[in-house]
């Protein structure tokens, strides 16, 4: 099963080795779309756990992950194991074509003054 979550990437923890083939990699995502922030952990195994070395604490993220479960000696274990994360709004925004406007005035201040994001 394949989801996918926004949120912001709160703690990256260390890759861990586990034995001489097998590593893994925990971080935090914080989702603050509810009434109740959530703290969700997941997980990154063998190549994987390099794809979070360049994204920031406090960043906006989208983690892609799968649903995965285990039984061992009768307990039941419940894993997010991400696969992919990238910065949020990265490729999801549209870039504008040349020539396009915005169809929405710059907000203005109290004083008047224009805002707007366009660098010149």
């Amino acid at each position: 099963m394949s989801f996918e979550v926004e949120g912001k990437l709160f703690k990256k923890f260390e890759t861990e080795q586990k034995k001489d083939t097998f590593q893994t990699r925990e971080f935090v995502l914080l989702d603050e779309s509810s009434q109740y922030p959530q703290y969700i952990k997941f997980q990154l195994v063998q190549d994987r756990c390099e794809i979070i070395d360049n994204l920031a604490e406090g960043g906006n993220v989208k983690v892609y992950f799968d649903l995965r479960g285990r039984e061992w000696q009768g307990k039941f274990f419940t894993n997010l194991q991400a696969w992919r994360v990238e910065a949020s709004g990265q490729e999801s925004k549209p870039r504008a074509a040349a020539g396009d406007f915005p169809s929405t005035p710059p907000v203005t201040s109290d004083e008047g003054t224009s805002y707007d994001d366009l660098p010149f």
